[in-house]
């Protein structure tokens, strides 16, 4: 009966606020789905073989890491990541952020659960941690789409969301046009680390995007400052390995 009467509330909501397509920015048919079939295939899953690191794909399975991590010094344990970033994925997280498209991240969860749900599992983690924006421009955003995402992520895998314990403390300058050591200077210090509860020992960082690692690697670092053990990370997209 309690199935039965959600399944009608989530029809009865999806009547009166249809959703729409992460890909397209369409209303989603037929109705009840959260991507347009069709658009599914624009977005390119990310696929073995991966760097052992950051979880890039790389070209052979011969490799164990890709240029970057091969290049630079990476104190999380290792990351997961559910799209490369391309054209259609780009497009889509820019409309999470900037057009308030939150319930885009509804697909992106529930596609990480089922593809990635036993990479989950195996990092044994005791919370998630969504990277954290700073105050000024959570302020003029509205939200952080990462802690929307962890929300999300929490309620698919049971894992507990942790937000108040990461901070952004500086408002950086945008990373955009910045190479990775250039990247990680820029971060250097914008993020702070509350004392970390007793127990508290594994956890994943949650983003929307990984590019050169920096933003996940100062994160790492003021978590480990704190008392944090091993970090993991989780982002809807990555960049492409070589």
């Amino acid at each position: 009966m309690k199935m039965e009467y959600k399944r009608a509330a989530s029809l009865f909501l999806d009547a009166l606020f249809p959703r729409r397509c992460p890909v397209c920015g369409d209303i989603v048919m037929p109705p009840g789905k959260l991507i347009c079939p069709g658009c599914q295939g624009r977005l390119s899953f990310v696929k073995s073989p991966v760097c052992k690191k950051c979880g890039k794909e790389i070209l052979s399975e011969y490799q164990e890491y890709c240029f970057d991590c091969t290049r630079h010094r990476r104190s999380f344990e290792y990351g997961i990541a559910l799209l490369n970033y391309n054209e259609a994925a780009g497009a889509s997280m820019a409309a999470v952020k900037y057009k308030n498209r939150r319930e885009y991240l509804d697909f992106y969860a529930d596609e990480a659960v089922r593809r990635l749900g036993s990479e989950f599992e195996a990092m044994r983690a005791d919370c998630l941690i969504p990277v954290p924006v700073h105050p000024k421009r959570y302020r003029s955003r509205g939200f952080n789409q990462a802690l929307v995402l962890a929300q999300k992520l929490g309620e698919k895998t049971g894992i507990p969301v942790c937000s108040d314990i990461l901070k952004r403390s500086r408002n950086t300058e945008p990373q955009k046009e910045l190479g990775p050591s250039a990247r990680l200077k820029n971060l250097e210090k914008a993020f702070t680390a509350e004392k970390i509860p007793p127990g508290l020992e594994r956890v994943i960082l949650v983003d929307d995007i990984y590019t050169t690692g920096s933003t996940a690697e100062a994160c790492t670092r003021a978590l480990k400052a704190a008392g944090v053990k091993n970090v993991y990370f989780f982002a809807v997209c990555i960049g492409q390995g070589q």
